[in-house]
């Protein structure tokens, strides 16, 4: 009975992969850059968990279908995410452009310079009071320009503008946390990646990719939800570290 129950769990394991494969075609593609001949790096398919390597001048072949998202990594350029389309499989070659990487500046020094300027002077002058003379155009209190002491009306109306407003522009504001590979690495240190996670300098951007596809991920971008993300980020690398292992 036991020898059945193993036979019967392999041939349906066999009918899982084979379907697999029978849904999910060969896409042949190319990564390009304007400035760099791509040499390496690899594709993930998120939805079927399968890699595949790019190859020299940046060809490469994943077995995918409409709606999987893949995503792209190489050394000194942004990793990519796509979602696959029809007319995605319409072309011979799909052809993936790839910006190059920036490293912004981590740290930029600023030298103290003390000016002294001698505005005794000037600030005199500034600080003077002034009275109407003969010269001046004193007020005509038969013909006002304007009401002394009158209502602020642009004042007034911002006040009831924001008091109207101000609840729902907030809770607007709130909601909108910015993009996931943006905001976490202004909130998250890059030590935390390549010291904790263990991830390679080149391999950040695209794990970030990679946990920005999970619903979860949005959510977390509330600051008050900062350990939350610390334990989604580990438990996402774990997941990470399978996806990108390759058998050299």
């Amino acid at each position: 009975m036991k020898t059945k129950n193993i036979i019967l769990a392999l041939c349906m394991f066999c009918q899982f992969c084979f379907g697999q494969t029978l849904t999910r075609k060969s896409l042949h593609g190319m990564v390009v850059n304007d400035s760099v001949n791509i040499q390496s790096g690899y594709v993930l398919n998120v939805n079927s968990n399968t890699r595949a390597f790019v190859k020299s001048q940046g060809y490469f072949d994943i077995l995918a279908k409409t709606n999987d998202t893949l995503l792209f990594s190489s050394t000194g350029l942004k990793p990519k995410k796509i979602v696959l389309t029809e007319k995605d499989f319409a072309v011979s070659v799909l052809i993936i452009k790839m910006n190059a990487l920036i490293n912004p500046l981590k740290e930029v020094v600023i030298m103290k310079t003390d000016l002294k300027l001698n505005l005794g002077s000037i600030q005199d002058i500034i600080d003077k009071e002034y009275f109407d003379d003969k010269q001046s155009s004193p007020d005509n209190p038969l013909m006002p320009t304007d009401i002394k002491y009158g209502m602020d009306i642009d004042r007034v109306g911002k006040i009831i503008w924001k008091s109207l407003f101000k609840e729902n522009y907030q809770k607007e504001k709130d909601a909108d946390y910015g993009d996931f590979t943006e905001v976490v690495p202004k909130r998250i240190k890059q030590f935390f990646f390549t010291n904790t996670l263990k991830l390679k300098e080149d391999e950040i951007g695209l794990f970030l990719i990679f946990c920005e596809n999970d619903s979860r991920s949005k959510a977390l971008l509330k600051p008050e939800a900062e350990f939350e993300l610390i334990e989604f980020l580990i438990n996402k690398n774990e997941e990470f570290k399978r996806f990108t292992t390759f058998e050299k």
